[in-house]
């Protein structure tokens, strides 16, 4: 099973020569080999925009999935907004 989520740009400015734009996309998958197969994961994949194929993949459990979570709503929380909106 591969299903998507969600996918997007950053909101760095694209015309910034140093730091490059980046697209992240969330979604389930349970074909992992190494993982366990047919466990059910969260898959999140983060590369510079432009550029499939030479991101980074996590494969992330129920709880680790949780934890990141977590620390985003952690996140908002820090910078004033809420994190259930």
């Amino acid at each position: 099973m591969r299903r998507s989520i969600d996918d997007a740009v950053d909101d760095h400015p694209s015309d910034d020569e140093e730091r490059p734009g980046v697209s992240w996309a969330v979604a389930l998958s349970d074909d992992c080999d190494g993982c366990g197969f047919g466990e059910p994961r969260v898959v999140v994949t983060v590369e510079e925009a432009g550029r499939p194929g030479y991101g980074l993949v996590a494969h992330l459990s129920p709880a680790t999935t949780r934890r990141l979570r977590v620390a985003l709503a952690a996140a908002l929380r820090e910078i004033g907004e809420d994190p259930g909106s």
